[in-house]
């Protein structure tokens, strides 16, 4: 199975984390040997193909963990990016966040309608294209 590929700085970061993890259980390995293990689980033959990999590309603008806020169907919210999926044209990604705290998505004072996790598909300016009856976009995050 593939995976998206990230940035140089994330699969660097990754790299250390993976040394760090086989150092504490007492396997001694080189950062560069961590390099080619981590090209290895992303389906490459070697670091230089993985890096040539991640280069050649523009940068994912979000990933797994990050900490976002915006607006959901117009309410503010803050959240984790718990899921990314980078869509074929690499120009949309499909994210799953977990709201911080409930978000309410009925504006009317005699009913709601709590959501804590939402699936949305939004471009690269944080936008989703599907849109309130008003025109609004139903995500709008916080670039």
């Amino acid at each position: 199975m593939t995976h998206p590929i990230p940035s140089l700085e994330a699969l660097k970061s990754q790299a250390r984390a993976l040394r760090q993890a086989l150092e504490s259980q007492g396997q001694s390995t080189t950062h560069s040997q961590s390099l080619e293990l981590l090209a290895r689980q992303f389906g490459q033959r070697d670091w230089n193909t993985l890096h040539a990999l991640a280069g050649n590309r523009p940068a994912l603008p979000f990933a797994v963990g990050q900490r976002v806020s915006g607006r959901y169907l117009k309410q503010p919210f803050t959240a984790t990016i718990v899921a990314l999926h980078n869509r074929a044209d690499s120009a949309h990604f499909g994210l799953k966040l977990d709201f911080d705290e409930p978000v309410d998505v009925i504006t009317f004072e005699s009913m709601s309608n709590l959501r804590t996790r939402v699936n949305v598909t939004v471009g690269r300016d944080g936008r989703t294209a599907e849109k309130t009856s008003d025109g609004v976009p139903h995500l709008v995050l916080d670039m």
